[in-house]
């Protein structure tokens, strides 16, 4: 829990660098906002709303500081089907849903599952999105006029040139007062944010959505809800963990599932659609100078400021400013240090990164992404620990007694390993099976050693079991059949 000094900290210490962080991501935001509200089938209005709301309750109640959540495409391509179909109260309704939802995963502790994302796995989903960063700006790139890609050029210059003359003030932020002065200064033809959508001109109001409240709804509404609600926390906590990496800063991975869930469901009644962190926006946050709840909190006020207050102003600001931000958000992202490290890198590690990327930008979903990554980091690291089991064996000097000194990690990967190991056909008055270096895992090695202590039992062997720990004791206690009456007939009928 943090104290109530560092959560002061955490909102003034660093003020000026928080508002103007907070205004770049603001003004960035817009357009994304617009794009996935265009992308769930829903009024641009909705996902402004959303950005606002989202990103001002995550700065209160989030366990992040400077990581910026809004409406995000990663949870408006599930909401697709479900507008589709039923509409959008229907949706505000599964946007209220997913967010209890993740209140209580937040409640079960379920931000600690994130101990067991690997580092491949996270290399693999910052490449994957740095790439989708930047795809989503070719739409912008592609068949346009040649000024658009001079106006992105010279707005790329300014990003990386500025900060050399000073850095006061963000040089993104610079990119976007420039490039807009220079566009309406000369009437230049190019594409701007009134392009992508009408902005709103009014304040998003509380609501109760407009379904009927029984079962039915519900079994509309929750599996949508629980994909929301898996795929906002699981890009939230990875973002947070990449935020962690950037600020040099620890974060509450629990409160943050609580944070989202809460601005969620208040989003919900707001009149906006779902959400969760964003990785783009938080690097630019970042990257601007943004370190704590404040620029979060600004980036959703100012945000709503401008669509509302100067809406006008704002509609003008030229596409290619926002473009130029967004491709420096895609190079900073990208892990480039991960493609040399595939030649020094262990092959498994490169082959769980690689796939994770390919996942991540075949499918566009980041869960799937992060799901494949960790399921083949899981695979390869128990191929890898059950290379390390060995079985050992010496007779004694009459020829009637074997020791079997097990050595390793005995579960599922590695029971046919310690089976082969034994000989079953030997003739032998006594076995030992010294497992003083081996710890049992799981039901599958104790039902080996179930089956090895049978099957000697069965060639007239007497059988003795030594060096249980007390972990592997407990489990063989519990689960272990040889020594129960019929435990052969058991075993062997499986």
């Amino acid at each position: 829990m943090t104290s109530l000094t560092a959560y002061r900290a955490q909102w003034l210490g660093n003020v000026r660098g928080d508002l103007l962080a907070g205004l770049v991501v603001a003004l960035a935001l817009i357009p994304e906002a617009i794009a996935f509200s265009i992308i769930a089938g829903v009024d641009p209005k909705i996902g402004l709303y959303a950005s606002f709301s989202i990103a001002v309750i995550t700065a209160i109640a989030g366990g992040r500081p400077g990581m910026i959540s809004a409406a995000t495409a990663a949870t408006a391509v599930l909401m697709v089907t479900l507008v589709r179909d039923y509409g959008l109260q229907y949706l505000l309704a599964a946007t209220v849903l997913a967010g209890l939802l993740q209140i209580g995963m937040g409640m079960l502790k379920l931000g600690n599952l994130m101990r067991f994302v690997s580092r491949s796995v996270m290399t693999g989903f910052v490449n994957a999105l740095a790439i989708l960063i930047f795809m989503a700006q070719l739409p912008e790139l592609i068949g346009v006029p040649g000024l658009t890609y001079v106006m992105v050029a010279a707005g790329l210059a300014i990003i990386y040139l500025f900060p050399r003359l000073t850095r006061a003030v963000p040089s993104p932020l610079v990119c976007i007062i420039v490039l807009t002065i220079v566009s309406l200064s000369f009437g230049l033809d190019v594409r701007t944010v009134g392009d992508m959508g009408e902005l709103p001109s009014t304040l998003p109001v509380f609501l109760i959505p407009d379904i009927p409240l029984n079962l039915d709804t519900l079994m509309i509404i929750l599996p949508y809800s629980a994909a929301v609600a898996v795929v906002g926390l699981l890009e939230s906590l990875m973002t947070a963990q990449i935020v962690d990496e950037l600020a040099d800063t620890p974060s509450d991975k629990n409160q943050e599932c609580i944070g989202q869930g809460m601005a969620n469901t208040v989003t919900g009644f707001m009149g906006g659609m779902a959400g969760c962190a964003m990785i783009g926006q938080s690097v630019i946050n970042v990257k601007s100078g943004g370190r704590g709840r404040l620029s979060c909190f600004a980036a959703g006020v100012l945000l709503l400021f401008m669509i509302v207050v100067l809406g006008d102003l704002v509609a003008r600001i030229p596409m290619p400013a926002l473009v130029a931000i967004m491709i420096m958000v895609s190079i900073g992202t990208f892990s480039w240090s991960s493609v040399l490290n595939l030649r020094t890198h262990p092959r498994s590690s490169s082959i769980v990164m690689l796939a994770t990327v390919a996942s991540v930008v075949y499918t566009h979903n980041l869960a799937i992404g992060v799901l494949v990554g960790v399921l083949l980091s899981g695979i390869f690291f128990a191929w890898k620990i059950a290379q390390l089991f060995h079985v050992a064996s010496e007779i004694s000097e009459d020829g009637r007694h074997r020791t079997y000194k097990v050595r390793g990690q005995l579960f599922f990967a590695s029971t046919d390993d310690f089976m082969a190991a034994f000989n079953f056909k030997e003739v032998l008055e006594t076995v030992t099976i010294d497992v003083s270096r081996a710890h049992i895992w799981d039901i599958s090695s104790v039902a080996a050693l179930d089956m090895a202590v049978l099957k000697f039992r069965r060639e007239g062997a007497t059988v003795e079991i030594v060096g249980l720990n007390e972990a592997s004791e407990t489990i063989v206690d519990q689960l272990a059949e040889h020594n129960k009456p019929g435990a052969a007939d058991k075993l062997m009928a499986h």
